[in-house]
């Protein structure tokens, strides 16, 4: 096959991924009303009998509503909750859910509220699109730690109270990623990861697989472009002789399952893109390398006829030792069912075969929404007790009480989201199934049952003989843990050793826990400290009205809890200090001149040692004592503001520094102009260096870090820091620090790293 051009390669990826999608499909409508009309087809496939007219009056009032609007596409907006609406029907979810779905953004963006939609439809319309909206308004900027987190929270929170907004948010994520060609480059590719890390693993631990695979290759597609078009080249380039040996397998099977008189459905199914480059990073093979690019499934009407067909599949081929699964006796955690096993071809190569029942088949593809759907009486509503299978959300919601640090919750929600990918089944004593992540120990086995049990831990037995502490469980295993009364408790090494965020989460509530009055304490003493470095009157903004405003914000139900979280280092003293005397400062408001400002400068520059030759000119001063800020890190060529500190000179930032961005109002007059002194550059080119940092993302492979550092020795840039780290997604994020003369250098650098293979974007933090 000749190389094709991008739009060739563009028309045949769309060929593909539709025929790999199944009913999940993109529409090419551009009429509303016909798109419309494609709805209710859709809607009464599943459900015939359907009274439509609270649908037709949900688009009647949307398209109103969004009539003066449009995508970046150019398209009517309208097109777009139409096109949610569709997703939800696919996923044969509940009428309200599908008007929710058309009305979705029309609390946001049009003169309609809540309260409205409750006297149009229904209450639980209303707060249908309410959970939409408030999760519309979050900020997934993934600089931003703490706010990401709070996101998070609400987002749970969200599903708790009814899951079907959060089917809704998917529905919303998945046409937006359909379309995401229409945005900005640097747009798609932070839209992009934020779905990788995100919503596709959300969309699995829910078990819409169907969701979750459009997700994974849309986010690969914008995230590492080069390689996911020339995986869909090189799987088109074989793809009749695959369609031909994939047939006559399904042929065969088929012969074999109808010959043992079992009732069955046989197809063959092909491994979305995704899945193949997991494959190909994580094993470090080419596409040409790896066998099991589909699989042949068998879907039967019993579990009786599941294990039966199992047995003539295993006649009829050699099984591979190991590649059994039983996820019929054993479900996943997001409710999976279904036999694997893999077998040698006729050909010598390995494949895989899936065998389920209908329902199973069912909930694999729909997940929880297979539990929202219409019943056969005609009323839409949940299966009870269904939510109940969702252990892991009720888990999360535990980790909102506990968990008062942001940071550590993100990151056990991602790792969480995550782990249970692949997951390992051991027992209990009393024969009780447990399911962990792979590689789980006998920790985290502790810790599941309760965390007493992992607490009180000081040994444990595997099939009755001792294991270390670190065994790594495998399947089957029968776990008895030893405890005693006497123990300390955990050990902080634990947490090197185990797998599951729930082990983690408990083992750093017990230390938190016994440190607590510690951590109270010193709170207390780093709040004093702060006031007193920002020259703030403790006395003044610590009272309870402005304590409420801290707590508020950070979700503590005492001032104590907040007191901890900030001796912890939780919480910045600093960011805490600067809410409370901005709440006091804008009931007592001082008013504070130049004349003071340039006072408490010159007082200021008085005890500090000025640096010399720094090449900043303050306010027409020139070389006046400044020292350049960490947070941003600003380099000649950048624009600069200064900041006057309370005793510490003045700060020089970069303009689009957050920290200036987000100045307190009652802190902005200190803001003074500041430029770099004529000829600066040239000094630069002689010697000068200024300290500045850049985020590095990139899919990580074996000397993915050799290749970059290699352009800093070329170049003759000395490296102050490295600091790496590698999503579950296997995303590589690379922080250096690192000496540069110019902004000039510090572009053509950052674009030479550009040109790394793997590497996905560079950035410098703005604060």
């Amino acid at each position: 096959m000749a190389e094709m051009d991008k739009a060739e390669l563009e028309k045949l990826e769309h060929k593909i991924s539709m025929e790999n999608r199944g009913v999940i499909a993109t529409t090419d409508f551009v009429d509303p009303d016909e798109l419309y009309r494609e709805l209710i087809s859709r809607v009464q496939k599943y459900h015939p009998n359907t009274d439509i007219s609270m649908i037709e009056k949900a688009y009647h009032i949307a398209a109103e509503a969004h009539k003066d609007q449009r995508r970046k596409s150019g398209e009517p907006y309208i097109i777009h909750p139409l096109c949610v609406a569709i997703i939800l029907a696919d996923l044969e979810l509940d009428k309200e859910t599908i008007v929710a779905g058309i009305l979705h953004d029309v609390v946001e963006d049009t003169i309609y509220t809540k309260e409205e939609l409750a006297e149009l439809f229904s209450d639980e319309v209303a707060e249908l699109v309410d959970g939409v909206t408030k999760l519309g308004q979050l900020n997934y900027d993934a600089d931003k730690v703490e706010i990401q987190a709070e996101n998070l929270r609400k987002m749970f929170l969200a599903m708790a109270k009814d899951i079907r907004v959060i089917l809704i948010k998917l529905a919303d994520r998945l046409h937006n990623m359909r379309t995401l060609k229409y945005m900005r480059p640097e747009k798609q590719k932070e839209k992009a990861r934020e779905t990788m890390e995100i919503y596709a693993p959300l969309a699995q631990r829910l078990g819409i697989s169907r969701v979750k695979i459009e997700l994974d290759d849309l986010s690969l597609k914008y995230l590492e472009p080069d390689s996911y078009y020339d995986l869909v080249q090189k799987i088109a380039l074989r793809k009749s002789q695959r369609t031909e040996y994939i047939n006559s397998l399904v042929v065969d099977v088929r012969k074999h399952i109808e010959a043992a008189e079992i009732k069955a459905e046989v197809y063959g199914r092909a491994k979305h893109f995704f899945s193949i480059y997991k494959k190909m990073v994580n094993q470090h093979k080419t596409i040409d390398q790896i066998y099991d690019l589909f699989a042949v499934r068998i879907i039967v009407d019993s579990i009786k006829d599941c294990y039966a067909a199992l047995g003539v599949i295993h006649e009829m081929y050699t099984p591979i030792p190991g590649r059994f699964k039983d996820y019929i006796a054993m479900p996943k955690p997001n409710m999976y069912q279904s036999l694997h096993t893999t077998v040698i071809g006729p050909n010598g190569a390995p494949f895989e075969i899936q065998i389920r029942t209908y329902e199973m088949h069912r909930t694999s593809e729909y997940g929880i929404a297979a539990h929202w759907k219409y019943k056969e009486s005609g009323e839409g509503s949940s299966v009870v007790g269904e939510e109940e299978k969702l252990s892991w959300l009720r888990e999360i919601l535990e980790w909102q009480q506990e968990i008062s640090d942001n940071k550590e919750f993100s990151s056990l929600l991602k790792s969480d989201l995550n782990l249970f990918s692949d997951t390992v089944f051991c027992f209990t004593p009393s024969g009780d199934v447990k399911n962990l992540p792979n590689g789980s120990t006998p920790i985290d086995f502790a810790y599941s049952i309760h965390s007493a049990v992992g607490n009180r831990m000081i040994g444990a037995k595997v099939n009755g003989k001792l294991v270390p502490i670190d065994y790594v469980i495998q399947n089957g295993d029968r776990i008895e843990i030893v405890t005693s009364q006497n123990t300390n408790g955990p050990s902080r090494d634990w947490l090197n050793i185990v797998k599951s965020s729930q082990a983690k989460n408990k083992i750093n509530q017990w230390f938190r826990t016994q440190s607590k009055d510690e951590n109270i304490a010193k709170g207390k003493e780093l709040l004093i400290n702060s006031a007193k470095q920002k020259g703030v009157d403790l006395g003044d903004i610590n009272k309870p009205k402005y304590q409420e405003l801290i707590k508020n914000k950070y979700g503590f139900h005492s001032w104590e809890d907040t007191l901890a979280a900030i001796g912890q280092g939780a919480i910045k003293e600093g960011a805490v200090i600067n809410r409370m005397f901005s709440a006091w400062q804008k009931e007592h408001p001082i008013k504070v001149t130049d004349e003071d400002v340039l006072a408490e400068h010159a007082a200021g520059s008085d005890k500090i040692k000025p640096k010399s030759k720094n090449g900043i000119t303050v306010s027409g001063l020139y070389d006046v004592s400044v020292r350049f800020s960490k947070c941003c890190n600003p380099v000649p060529g950048d624009e600069i503001v200064g900041f006057v500190t309370r005793g510490r000179g003045v700060s020089v930032h970069r303009t689009d520094c957050i920290n200036m961005i987000n100045l307190p109002d009652f802190e902005k007059e200190r803001l003074i102009e500041a430029e770099w002194a004529p000829g600066i550059e040239e000094e630069g080119k002689r010697g000068g260096v200024y300290l500045t940092e850049i985020n590095i993302y990139g899919n990580n492979r074996t000397g993915l870090l050799v290749d970059i550092t290699r352009i800093f020795t070329e170049r003759e840039i000395d490296i102050d820091s490295i600091h790496s780290k590698t999503s579950k997604q296997g995303v590589a994020t690379i922080t250096i620090k690192f000496g540069t003369q110019s902004k000039e250098q510090l572009r053509s650098l950052v674009e030479k790293i550009k040109q790394v293979e793997s590497i996905i974007d560079v950035e410098r933090p703005r604060g």
